[in-house]
């Protein structure tokens, strides 16, 4: 129901656009916008008027629009500036009206709860479709023992390497009463809390998931006594490493989980404009957290005595789990990824998260260049002694010319704004040529980029 304020409801501001009174219902709507009394005007569109009648020093009237969360606010606003000590504005509303925001739908919350949680995790894994571990990432210090049993353990159901509190149930549960249970991990004092969030496949089923765990406490930091040394010359150390790296993401992660809160209003009713600015705030800071795990993979990559494991391996069930990572991604663009059935099967020698890790880069790579609406193909092929997939895609293609540039470290053919930090092949053939194969891209290629992933075949 709406409800009219008829009476002119006034205010003042001084010459820092500052509201230093304020008549009720507005000294109310300042407050539950987050502002004070006196301070900043908290109410977007209100302080955009107060700003513009005080810089030209004249008489604006228009109406406006803002809303507290709850209620929808419609008022006719005048601000006459005033040349007075305290050179602000006299503000007079008129026609207030508030009108109850419809109810927001049941899961939209949720939703973005989980993408809060997906940026604040401290530890992520990629698991299949049965709940077993793929791959895992872990930033605190506190998980390193979790994460390298998850690694050691790749295949088994994640909760093995947890305790879940309140369930004494071991078996596999389904993925719905593990999401949000809270639990406790090896070599970390506190509690966690485990958020799954579904990957669907081509044929709308759930291809996989991504474990997020989280804690409400931060962890305890132990003050070590200072120490006077004599210093002594020591090598450089990493620019990014395994001490830097987690230093930085952390930050990172909540300046996202900030802008993306701001982006969706969990926080409060925003502006359309400001919501944007929110947006690229948040891409750019996922612009810059992928630029810091690329650093830190050149960093292992190129470290002395980096050697992956030699697994035996599946390269077509890879190419199909990379697939269904990306499947949610590849359909807001209308891309179909067309993956080997599961009746085919390719034996390989390489190291199964990283073989993941560059299947994940190619088939990202062409769902960011190809045009709406089109195919990307997997297609596996078989010599004597080499386990061969390409990724073929319908974008603009690599010009023969770039075909050796494209390899380079921060080399990105001119390309820009597209999120990309120029590192991701660089470091795919790396780990190609590691592992005792090669990745390389079909410059013969007439439609598309075809890039070709070689590793030796399992001759078993």
């Amino acid at each position: 129901m709406t409800q009219v304020e008829r009476i002119a409801i006034t205010a003042r501001s001084d010459a820092a656009d500052h509201l230093v009174s304020a008549d009720e219902p507005l000294a109310s709507l300042q407050l539950r916008c987050g502002g004070v009394i006196p301070g900043a005007i908290a109410v977007p569109e209100l302080r955009e008027v107060v700003a513009k009648a005080r810089g030209f020093g004249l008489k604006m009237a228009r109406p406006i629009l803002a809303q507290d969360g709850t209620d929808t606010i419609r008022a006719w606003i005048e601000v006459t500036p005033q040349a007075d000590a305290q050179g602000g504005c006299l503000i007079a509303l008129r026609n207030w009206q508030a009108t109850p925001l419809p109810p927001e739908p049941a899961d939209l919350a949720s939703r973005r709860r989980m993408e809060i949680d997906r940026a604040l995790a401290e530890l992520t894994a990629r698991l299949d479709a049965a709940q077993g571990v793929l791959t895992v990432d872990a930033d605190a210090p506190d998980l390193a023992e979790c994460a390298a049993a998850m690694r050691a353990g790749i295949g088994r159901h994640w909760t093995q390497f947890v305790t879940l509190k309140d369930l004494s149930h071991r078996a596999p549960l389904h993925w719905r009463l593990l999401d949000g249970v809270e639990l406790t991990v090896p070599g970390s004092v506190r509690v966690w809390r485990a958020t799954l969030v579904p990957q669907s496949g081509g044929d709308g089923g759930i291809a996989g998931f991504e474990l997020c765990l989280n804690s409400d406490s931060p962890m305890a930091v132990e003050l070590v006594p200072v120490v006077q040394v004599v210093a002594q010359p020591v090598a450089a150390p990493p620019v990014i490493g395994r001490e830097l790296a987690p230093v930085l993401r952390q930050p990172i992660a909540r300046i996202i989980a900030n802008a993306e809160t701001i982006r969706t209003r969990l926080a409060g009713p925003l502006a359309a404009e400001y919501a944007a600015y929110a947006g690229d705030i948040a891409t750019a800071g996922q612009h810059l957290m992928g630029l810091v795990e690329d650093l830190a993979d050149i960093e292992v990559i190129e470290g002395a005595g980096f050697a992956p494991a030699a697994d035996r391996i599946d390269l077509a069930d890879v190419a199909r789990r990379a697939a269904g990572i990306l499947s949610v991604r590849a359909r807001e663009k209308g891309i179909t990824i067309a993956a080997p059935g599961e009746e085919t099967h390719l034996p390989a020698v390489g190291e199964f998260r990283r073989v993941l890790q560059i299947l994940l880069n190619l088939i990202g790579n062409a769902i960011r260049y190809s045009p709406e609406n089109s195919v990307i193909s997997l297609i596996l092929t078989r010599t004597p002694h080499l386990a061969r997939i390409a990724v073929a895609d319908q974008g603009p293609g690599i010009p023969p010319g770039d075909a050796l540039r494209v390899f380079d470290k921060f080399e990105r053919l001119g390309r820009s704004g597209d999120g990309g930090s120029g590192l991701g092949l660089y470091i795919s053939r790396r780990l190609a040529r590691a592992m005792g194969g090669e990745l390389s891209v079909d410059a013969a290629s007439k439609i598309g980029a075809r890039f070709v992933l070689d590793l030796p075949a399992d001759q078993g």
